[in-house]
């Protein structure tokens, strides 16, 4: 089994990618990195990882799932990229596991799969007004799952997440 996780190429938020990585890592679950560039991509906390895939490059069928992590590169990098949209619609389609925290449940929307869904998110003026225009039925718990679709709302859901996505892939 393998996950697709998406992040900005610069500023998503560290510990939302690591505490994830490791509970994958610990679970015995595969995963490649995919980014709107290919190589290093630097965290808001300093951190770094590689990425070995742009999205416009992916083959969905390959994946489980698709993890988007959130921080405050998701604005400019991730809500508006086109490639990613689609790849979370493909995904969605193909009823397999869609998950994104903090600032980046917005890319969900934009995608169209959050009408009548609950989910959880990161409250800026600007996510908030993006999550109602996309029919979201917003919760205020740090954890949010509602069919094939799992959304969290920051860094301190980090460790929480990473299980419920571990949790929704057991059989």
């Amino acid at each position: 089994m393998k996950l697709l996780v998406a992040i900005a190429p610069q500023n998503y938020r560290d510990e939302e990618l690591n505490e994830p990585l490791t509970i994958f890592h610990k679970s015995g679950i595969e995963y490649d990195i995919a980014s709107t560039k290919t190589g290093n991509c630097i965290g808001m906390l300093g951190g770094s990882t590689q990425s070995s895939l742009t999205f416009d490059r992916i083959d969905p069928s390959l994946y489980a799932g698709i993890i988007v992590i959130g921080g405050v590169g998701s604005p400019p990098y991730l809500w508006g990229n086109k490639d990613l949209i689609k790849l979370v619609g493909v995904f969605y389609a193909s009823k397999k596991l869609v998950a994104a925290i903090c600032l980046s449940p917005v890319l969900l929307a934009r995608a169209g799969i959050l009408q009548g869904k609950k989910a959880t998110f990161f409250r800026t003026p600007e996510s908030l007004a993006e999550m109602k225009l996309g029919g979201a039925v917003i919760t205020e718990t740090p954890i949010v799952i509602d069919g094939t679709i799992i959304t969290a709302n920051g860094p301190s859901a980090a460790k929480a997440f990473g299980n419920a996505i571990i949790s929704a892939l057991s059989p």
